[in-house]
């Protein structure tokens, strides 16, 4: 194995203390005495990646097609907690693998063939950051009057250096934003529970409209299913002896409360406010309640939102890394994560200043709309190799070996992917993006326009995947996998020694 751990002296002297803290691995394995972390922290990291900015506009999709404030914050429970069940199972690969999450796809796609979902998965990321740019930029704009195109320059160069610095950097700033910013959220919403809050119901309040219901439920659980590309990336550091259930748990109880709480939130400014833009419903309900407690607020979500879009760097970054290793070997660097995130940075506030839309609840929708078709027919087929085909059991090194036990194009996991997309097409429902919109011919007829895609792509990547896999030989792979367990095992007694 040429490339599955590879480490790097830290820098010596004053100059080297700063540096030392920036995160020396990027796409190679961690070896054991590296490992570190609880399930806890898991649980901290997740509830503030949804206690942000971001999720509060996801609560407006319901309101604003005529759905009452509860069938919006019940639709949005249950498309949480789906999604969230995906994103959640994904966890448990970070401790089996040490890897991040989508080196890890080489076992499904093959060594090159991996490069499909890597497509997949950085438009995810900098979908997510231009988003919360153009989010950020109007926020802050109309919360506090900044300028917008500075805002949109500062918060990339600041997510940009906290993706630089790494792992355990997003870990402690992101605890901290949670600390802080949780007994504001808490007072906010106790206040709105027993009336002290402001806000009356419209004079037309909505009601139950079932194509309404299903777009906040699909918005919702795409939220946390575009989250499943990230989860090993965080959880990889974790102790191989980490319980499954305990960090299946961890994960899905941290990401969803955050999400159902902020999602119920948006959907009551939307419909008690008539708020269009979540920092701006918070600074007013919060200076409501006691000034200037809607200001603090607003800025911590602000900052919550930012650290997030370094989350999001960090896994661009090795999404791109990851694609170029596919063809060409790339050694572990500090430089070659720092150019690379730079890079995407540079790409994202470009996008995000070409990108114009009408308000915060298309930018959301649009957004997360386009992310899950992408992704759904990966999550789909990556998990069915986890838990039903091999069942956990993996030759790590050599998912770093292009002529090894997984192939350069793995056509098995290629075709279920290529099926399950196409499948989607007919089922699709793309609102308007600048001048362009798409609905297909099953929801133009038939459903009412009702967008079912993600669930045709999960059924059929998912089915095919476990179908075409009978004809896997997994007994052949037994070997690698002893072979592999045996060089780690000199790794890690590599690594305690030196």
């Amino acid at each position: 194995m040429a490339s599955a751990a590879r480490t790097q002296a830290p820098p010596e002297g004053a100059e080297g203390a700063l540096l030392s803290q920036i995160e020396v691995h990027s796409i190679d394995w961690i070896p054991d005495p590296e490992r570190h972390g609880r399930n806890w922290q898991q649980a901290m990291l997740w509830f503030l990646g949804n206690f942000q900015y971001f999720t509060i506009p996801i609560g407006f999709v319901g309101p604003a097609m005529g759905l009452s404030l509860g069938w919006s914050i019940l639709a949005g429970t249950l498309g949480i907690a789906f999604g969230t069940l995906f994103m959640a199972f994904h966890a448990t690969q970070g401790p089996v693998f040490g890897l991040p999450q989508m080196i890890q796809t080489r076992a499904q796609l093959g060594y090159r063939g991996v490069i499909v979902a890597l497509f997949a998965t950085l438009f995810t990321y900098l979908a997510f950051n231009v988003a919360d740019q153009v989010l950020m930029s109007l926020g802050l704009h109309d919360a506090f009057g900044w300028n917008a195109g500075l805002v949109a320059i500062g918060t990339a160069v600041i997510a940009a250096v906290l993706a630089i610095f790494g792992y355990d950097w997003v870990h402690r700033v992101f605890r901290v934003l949670l600390v802080v910013s949780f007994p504001c959220y808490l007072i906010i919403s106790v206040a709105i529970l027993l009336g002290g809050a402001g806000g009356r119901a419209p004079a037309h309040p909505g009601g139950f409209v079932f194509a309404a219901f299903m777009t906040q439920f699909t918005v919702a659980a795409a939220y946390n299913i575009t989250y499943a590309p990230y989860v090993s990336d965080y959880s990889r550091y974790m102790p191989r002896r980490t319980s499954p259930r305990g960090i299946i748990a961890a994960v899905f109880f941290g990401a969803s409360g955050s999400a159902v709480w902020l999602i119920a939130l948006g959907a009551w400014l939307a419909t008690r406010l008539g708020a269009t833009d979540g920092l701006v419903g918070l600074l007013t309900v919060g200076d409501k309640v006691a000034a200037p407690l809607g200001s603090v607020t607003a800025a911590l979500s602000a900052t919550a939102l930012l650290a997030t879009m370094g989350m999001n760097a960090y896994g661009g970054m090795l999404s791109v890394l990851t694609a170029i290793d596919s063809f060409r070997k790339v050694r572990t660097s500090r430089a070659w994560r720092a150019v690379t995130i730079v890079a995407l940075a540079a790409v994202w506030y470009l996008l995000g200043l070409a990108w114009n839309t009408p308000s915060a609840a298309y930018a959301v929708l649009d957004s997360l709309t386009l992310m899950l078709y992408l992704l759904v027919p990966w999550t789909a087929l990556n998990l069915v190799d986890f838990f039903f085909v091999r069942r956990g059991h993996y030759a790590i090194t050599e998912i770093f070996n292009p002529s090894g036990v997984y192939g350069r194009w793995g056509w098995r996991g290629l075709a279920a992917y290529v099926a399950g997309f196409l499948c989607e097409i007919p089922f699709m429902v793309i609102l308007p993006i600048g001048s362009f919109s798409y609905t297909g011919p099953v929801p133009a007829h038939l459903t009412n326009g009702v967008d079912y895609s993600w669930a045709v792509g999960l059924l059929v990547s998912g089915v095919l995947y476990l179908a075409l896999s009978r004809s896997l030989d997994l007994a052949s792979e037994q070997a690698a996998i002893e072979a592999s367990e045996r060089e780690l095992r000199a790794i890690d007694a590599a690594a305690a020694a030196g």
